[in-house]
């Protein structure tokens, strides 16, 4: 009757016993090795984990008095927890590269346009990032007539220009002679 009545309490109460393991207790202990790690592929794996963990529990904050009306949430947001947690599904970097980041970075666009009183290409490095994007998505055949047609230059001369685009995203540098 002793071990019967002790499996059917760990059955009964296995959420209650188990999210704190699955949590923090092994997250925790993950992150102290990332951060001792020379890999920064695992710091980003419990910084990601870390940073959908306090919006899950701001969500369970928020909407606390929903969230006790719903008889599974417990198991779900284990389940969830352990999604999240176990390095073979990485739904850590799923979440955030699909929901959070894109989210994040949209909003970093809006207080850069308002506190610079201009558009968001007023820094130069979102300049930059937006030419790499138009050559990744038109190539630089492209981009190149564009500079030229913006930088008024007229087909009549004949001098000759180097222009060089290096693209980060295949490791290669494209160099053409221009004629202006």
């Amino acid at each position: 009757m002793g071990s019967g009545a002790l499996l059917s309490f760990v059955a009964r109460n296995f959420d209650v016993l188990a999210a704190p393991f699955v949590t923090l207790v092994y997250p925790l202990y993950a992150s102290v090795r990332a951060i001792e790690s020379a890999s920064p592929v695992d710091d980003q794996q419990w910084l990601t984990y870390w940073v959908l963990y306090s919006l899950l529990t701001l969500f369970e904050l928020t909407f606390s008095q929903v969230i006790g009306w719903i008889p599974f949430w417990s198991y779900a947001k284990l389940i969830f927890n352990c999604w999240l947690v176990l390095p073979y599904f990485n739904g850590a970097a799923f979440i955030y590269d699909n929901y959070v980041r894109p989210v994040v970075l949209n909003q970093q666009g809006v207080l850069w346009s308002a506190t610079s009183g201009s558009s968001s290409f007023s820094k130069p490095d979102n300049l930059l990032l937006a030419a790499e994007k138009f050559i990744e998505e038109n190539g630089t055949k492209t981009f190149e007539e564009i500079i030229s047609k913006a930088g008024g230059v007229s087909k009549s001369k004949k001098s000759k220009k180097r222009v060089t685009f290096y693209n980060e995203g295949n490791a290669r540098k494209e160099s053409k002679l221009q004629e202006s």
